[in-house]
């Protein structure tokens, strides 16, 4: 099947008595057993499920679902973006080693890495992954994983996958790859050699706002100890979270196309605004288009305050890819754990503002930030 199909028809078929059209939720947190025969068959590997902390069928189907799409061998939904990761990372790497990272993340895997994982005897360095030479700097007898993002957060930065993946296989090293905002529909990771790809499936998996879950997705292997892992550590996702995110999934391609869309021309209006001084948009991240987030930096003639307060129907939230048009101040949200230098020498401003564009009317989306930007004039 092509991706659009395979975004609807990735269930398998209910094979039971009453044949239900849509998977129903399994909203149990265990499953019955006939005898004690019956359930020493789990542990003999010929029933998938015992206890929905080990496995539900609405969560394998989520798993299963994003590996599919990513052309990945084997998937598993976590209670987060941020649990997948961490069941990712300790799938390959141990107390004592070492990942070098991209330093522009996502604020939330900034503070994972620096602090939690440090605290776990686990070492971060944090360089620029536009300079192929700090990478391989960066590298130590002890260095076990390359983690980037695809598209970076907040300021769109395209990551170049194929020379990440390829530095790393020279090195013998793992590739990990957060594919949030670019999603399987623009990029597929895995098909360029990434070893684990994660999702916070809270964004354009689920795609309505209504569930905060995660998946990872890779190679086998891999994927069966980051399972154990979450397992462990009780990173499960409930069924009916599980359900609401495969619900949203099936229209994961009809959304992308739409919100990308309005993404380009809202990218295109706001190059020639005034109060604007530098539009982030990515160029040429796919043939299908360039995403549906929008990052500007305000003029310094344009009061920050007054522009979220101007915004009309438009909500500010702190997170993004939902159906709605929302914006963010990643300075007082994603990134305000991060250390002033950083911030700055990222980015980081004071001006930022983070748009993720829905699916309204494109015409509708840029009067009202236009209208926030000339209301906010000082």
């Amino acid at each position: 099947m092509n991706f659009d199909t395979k975004t609807v028809h990735f269930q398998d078929k209910e094979n039971t008595k009453n044949m239900s059209k849509t998977k129903p939720i399994y909203q149990t947190s265990a499953f019955a057993f006939s005898d004690l025969d019956d359930m020493e068959s789990f542990y003999q590997g010929e029933k998938e499920f015992l206890y929905t902390r080990f496995g539900n069928p609405n969560t394998e189907d989520l798993g299963k679902g994003v590996a599919l799409l990513e052309e990945a061998e084997a998937g598993v939904a976590t209670s987060s973006g941020m649990s997948a990761i961490l069941a990712g990372v300790l799938a390959v790497v141990n107390p004592g080693e070492h990942i070098v990272a991209s330093e522009d993340l996502y604020g939330g895997t900034y503070q994972l890495f620096a602090v939690e994982l440090k605290n776990l005897g686990i070492e971060v360095s944090f360089v620029s992954f536009e300079n192929q030479e700090e990478i391989i700097k960066a590298i130590t007898s002890k260095t076990k994983l390359l983690y980037t993002e695809s598209v970076s957060n907040p300021l769109l930065r395209v990551e170049d996958l194929p020379s990440v993946i390829e530095i790393a296989k020279q090195k013998n090293l793992l590739t990990m790859i957060d594919n949030t905002f670019a999603t399987p529909y623009f990029i597929r990771p895995m098909k360029l050699g990434a070893d684990l790809v994660i999702h916070s499936a809270t964004k354009y998996i689920g795609g309505h706002s209504d569930v905060t879950a995660g998946v990872l997705v890779g190679h086998e292997a891999l994927i069966s100890k980051a399972k154990t892992k979450m397992v462990s550590l009780g990173c499960n996702l409930s069924p009916f979270e599980a359900w609401l995110a495969c619900r949203g999934l099936k229209t994961l391609s009809i959304r992308m196309d739409r919100q990308s869309k309005n993404a380009q021309a809202l990218a295109n209006e706001l190059s020639t605004t005034n109060g604007i001084e530098r539009v982030y948009y990515p160029k040429e991240l796919s043939k299908k288009g360039n995403g549906a987030m929008v990052s500007i930096e305000l003029s310094k003639e344009v009061d920050i305050e007054q522009f979220f307060k101007s915004l009309s129907w438009i909500r500010i939230v702190p997170t993004l890819a939902g159906v709605e048009t929302t914006v963010t101040y990643p300075l007082r949200t994603s990134h305000r754990t991060v250390p002033d230098e950083t911030r700055n020498k990222l980015g980081i401003t004071k001006g930022l503002v983070r748009i993720s564009i829905g699916i309204e009317d494109e015409k509708d989306i840029i009067q009202a930030i236009q209208n926030a930007i000339v209301k906010a004039q000082i």
